[in-house]
């Protein structure tokens, strides 16, 4: 399963540009929403993003025509984000690892920076992908990324890998970094299904 994006192009996609919603035309396949939203949960929505201050991006303004869906998914988007035991160097490594593996540049391209600020390194996510042949990762991070890929693999986790897995990670923890990686395979689907545009005007979603 190899990487399919090159982070230094993501990179500078992500620094360049003004921070404006209306600065990109096109947002996925699916038509526009009304600008400035109309739909109260969505105007709900936008000021809870800024007020933490992040920005709307394009999956917000995509999932945006389902408002009832968006919010319940930002809900679990927040726990997993904010309430979760798990480092959050360990929960950004099982994103970005999932995105590779769901094939979602969009996903890649918001977690990048994420990933550097949890205190991955450079290098670190430059080999994720190829973790087995790298010794930059230590024996929890690669158990995680064992289970991580047998998991989103079809869920047939052998014993060998779960049983080095839960050496290093409580119930707790195993449960948070299953339902991170679930949950962003899902949304990395809807990324590629929808067409959703990565930002070319360096808008990022609030961070954790």
């Amino acid at each position: 399963m190899a990487a399919l994006t090159n982070v230094g192009a993501i990179e500078r996609a992500t620094k360049t540009g003004a921070k404006n919603v209306s600065k990109q035309s096109r947002v996925s396949r699916l038509p526009p929403l009304p600008d400035p939203p109309t739909d109260p949960i969505l105007i709900e929505l936008q000021h809870d993003t800024r007020s933490r201050g992040g920005e709307v991006i394009n999956l917000h303004l995509t999932l945006g025509h389902a408002p009832k869906i968006a919010k319940a998914r930002r809900a679990l988007s927040g726990a997993l984000r904010r309430e979760a035991a798990t480092p959050r160097i360990l929960r950004e490594l099982t994103i970005l690892r999932t995105a590779q593996i769901v094939r979602s540049d969009y996903e890649l391209n918001q977690h990048y920076p994420m990933a550097l600020k949890s205190g991955l390194t450079q290098q670190q996510i430059d080999e994720v992908a190829t973790w087995r042949d790298s010794k930059l990762f230590d024996d929890k991070q690669r158990a995680l990324l064992a289970y991580v890929e047998q998991l989103l693999a079809g869920g047939d986790v052998d014993d060998a890998t779960f049983a080095a897995f839960a050496k290093h990670f409580t119930p707790q923890e195993i449960i948070e970094i299953s339902v991170t990686a679930t949950n962003y395979y899902g949304t990395g689907l809807l990324t590629r299904a929808f067409r959703i545009e990565i930002e070319t005007d360096g808008r990022q979603t609030a961070p954790a």
